[in-house]
């Protein structure tokens, strides 16, 4: 495990280790000395969990240790064909008397051209959430990332914007200047996404609680299908898209759980099944923490048990940068639903080093996925997201 690092750390010096849409996150704990001084508030309240999830109220930020709006998917050049994956994050963390610290990434991967683009932003304050600083709130969230008013070099760069309510959703984000030599991408990159859910939220864990046990428990729910429209922009150019997301929200008064990093897996077949799995290990190499949610066409949701379904690793990539060795194929079988998937990574790196903002290195990139059910032979599209294979400082 691993503090936030980068410009947050002198200010509140516990931000996330990551955290994707997994049933299983893991947070880093502060260092003794940084803790709050004892007259400063300890957190958040204290809440009796869990209570019920509510939509479209709970789309909004929580006065909790913990949360993060998670986006990824995939897109299609209307001219040319051409394929994209996308992920776009943003996390916050509460900290007693420190002032709510965020972070985000933006990620996006060129199938067709075997690249990958990533940036990352950290920022202080809550004037971030435009819905809390409103006169009157509105449901939902709206998040604006801009300059960190405690760092004079963000002075000038672009928002990135995040905003939804009941899954339908604005997502837009460009690099500064700055940003795109950072990133090593000249002409810079960027998405302008509206979405809109075909099915309804979907609980994860069954009831939307996932319980770590004495580590506390995080409130989970995902939108698994959402229609996108909109443009990318990538080398100078802007490309008009459309295809699909998946959205998943999380928050809770958890500091840490597991300790060896998750997989986690997300996957839309062409038949209108909807699937994912969270495999989180612990340090030892154990997994305490496995589930599932199966989403039929009509949008009902299945949860499903460890005992439901097994993850095989076929391939693994090594990579060049960090020298981290991460799965890069895989077998998924759910006997129940007569069904076997397999998917390999569209581009091999798709490696993200967010030491700056999140402490962490991590994979997460889009999937070439076949399958069969009941002997009929299916495609589909996947999102896979690995933590704890890289270094963390």
């Amino acid at each position: 495990m691993t503090a936030w690092r980068g410009p947050l750390a002198t200010i509140c010096s516990v931000v996330l280790l990551l955290a994707a849409c997994t049933g299983g996150p893991i947070l880093a704990n502060p260092p003794a000395s940084l803790n709050p001084e004892p007259a400063a508030p300890p957190g958040p309240a204290a809440v009796s969990d869990p209570v019920p999830i509510r939509l479209p109220r709970d789309d909004a930020a929580h006065q909790r240790l913990t949360e993060w709006w998670y986006y990824t998917g995939h897109l299609r050049d209307v001219a040319s064909g051409a394929r994209f994956g996308f992920e776009y994050v943003i996390f916050r963390a509460e900290r007693g008397a420190f002032p709510v610290t965020w972070a985000s990434h933006l990620a996006i991967t060129d199938e067709s051209g075997d690249a990958f683009h990533y940036a990352q932003r950290s920022v202080v304050g809550e004037a971030v959430d435009l819905n809390a600083t409103a006169a009157t709130p509105a449901p939902g969230f709206s998040f604006s990332i801009g300059a960190d008013p405690t760092d004079p070099t963000t002075l000038g760069r672009p928002a990135w914007t995040m905003e939804g309510v009941n899954g339908t959703d604005h997502l837009a984000a460009r690099l500064s200047a700055a940003e795109a030599i950072a990133a090593h991408s000249p002409g810079g990159f960027g998405l302008d996404l509206a979405l809109q859910a075909a099915k309804p939220a979907v609980l994860e864990g069954g009831a939307g609680w996932i319980d770590f046990g004495p580590a506390g428990g995080s409130y989970y729910y995902s939108r698994t299908d959402l229609l996108a429209t909109g443009s990318i922009v990538l080398d100078g150019r802007t490309l008009q898209v459309d295809g699909s997301a998946w959205f998943d929200h999380q928050w809770g008064d958890f500091i840490a759980v597991g300790g060896g990093g998750w997989d986690w897996f997300a996957v839309n077949l062409a038949d209108g099944t909807d699937l994912t799995l969270s495999l989180v290990r612990a340090s030892d190499g154990s997994y305490p923490l496995v589930y599932g949610t199966l989403v039929d066409r009509d949008g009902r949701a299945s949860h499903l048990d460890r005992t439901a379904f097994s993850v095989v690793v076929t391939k693994h990539w090594t990579s060049p940068t960090t020298g981290a060795s991460y799965p890069a194929g895989w077998t998924i079988t759910i006997p129940g639903q007569a069904l076997t998937i397999n998917l390999q990574p569209t581009v091999a790196n798709q490696e993200l080093d967010t030491r700056a903002t999140t402490g962490v290195v991590y994979w997460e990139g889009s999937q070439v996925v076949s399958a069969v059910r009941n002997g009929q032979v299916l495609g589909g599209e996947g999102y896979v997201e690995l933590t704890g294979y890289g270094p963390s400082r």
